[in-house]
């Protein structure tokens, strides 16, 4: 989404902290100790410990949480609430094999994959290749669709697959952890330097596609479930809607890379592909239809 800069400086009023990290000396000193995965993993298990219990009541004031969508509210720590189960019924998933589904809540945008393009999303520019750290891979996906499903602080943080199909073993890229935010997106480039796990998958609706979790600032880890493979080829069956993991604390990213001419989206306002335009999406929820082939 391109936002005017007055608009960016109202964004930087509503997250002061945030603001002091990128826009402060000071702030960019102690980003040097935020942003190493070593902070992040002691904030964790922090966060999973019982002593991170008091924390939970205002979170959920503040992010409006409604707990009666949960199946369970006894939580242990702060993560258990962070990672909380809703009700599967308030997420069905769409079982029209031809339906792409959104794997989360979250806000979508959509962008057309151009000839290497270099992705402006959120004032930050990063290819595909990138993203991927493999040219030869990135070039699959010429001309394909890239979805981004940004999840918000007080969204639901588990995942599903997209697609049924036969899913590769995923290759985590390692990184430094930066806050998913127009603040950070205009110095660094987040999504490339933030670590990320990338799963591709043999569907059996829209080709080979890749989707990928990418972690943000003081998340813990990106907590994939192991995948059930057979032998040592290091690929698994995996079902539409089955869940694949889910993010710690902290705002995070899932991003989907599909093939030329494998699906189209629904929603008009999505048509340009630009990444100006994000829509509010839930879990299973149909988002754009196979092509046929």
């Amino acid at each position: 989404m391109n936002v005017r800069a007055d608009g960016l400086d109202i964004m930087d009023k509503r997250r002061p902290a945030v603001s002091f990290l990128y826009r402060t000396l000071l702030g960019r000193l102690l980003l040097k100790v935020l942003t190493h995965p070593a902070f992040s993993e002691r904030a964790g298990k922090f966060l999973s410990s019982h002593f991170s219990r008091r924390l939970i009541p205002s979170f959920i004031r503040r992010n409006k949480i409604d707990l009666s969508e949960c199946e369970s509210t006894d939580f242990a720590s702060f993560n258990d609430c962070f990672t909380r189960r809703i009700r599967p019924e308030l997420r069905p998933v769409d079982s029209d094999p031809a339906a792409l589904i959104s794997p989360c809540d979250g806000m979508l945008s959509a962008y057309r994959i151009d000839s290497g393009l270099i992705l402006p999303i959120k004032q930050s520019d990063f290819s595909v290749a990138d993203l991927l750290e493999d040219q030869e891979l990135a070039d699959r996906f010429e001309d394909g669709l890239c979805l981004v499903f940004r999840l918000r602080v007080g969204d639901y943080h588990r995942y599903v697959f997209f697609d049924s199909g036969l899913a590769h073993i995923p290759r985590e890229i390692p990184g430094k952890l930066h806050a998913v935010s127009p603040i950070a997106l205009r110095k660094y480039p987040v999504f490339t330097e933030n670590s990320r796990e990338i799963t591709l998958i043999d569907t059996d609706n829209f080709g080979t596609a890749a989707q990928i979790e990418v972690g943000a600032l003081v998340v813990g880890r990106i907590d994939n479930h192991p995948l059930c493979t057979a032998d040592t080829s290091g690929i698994a069956p995996v079902k539409r809607g089955a869940e694949k993991g889910c993010f710690l604390f902290g705002g995070s990213t899932i991003i989907i890379l599909l093939e030329k001419d494998r699906a189209e989206l629904l929603s008009g306002e999505l048509d340009g592909m630009s990444g100006e335009v994000e829509i509010p999406v839930r879990l299973g929820q149909r988002v754009g239809t196979a092509k046929q082939i």
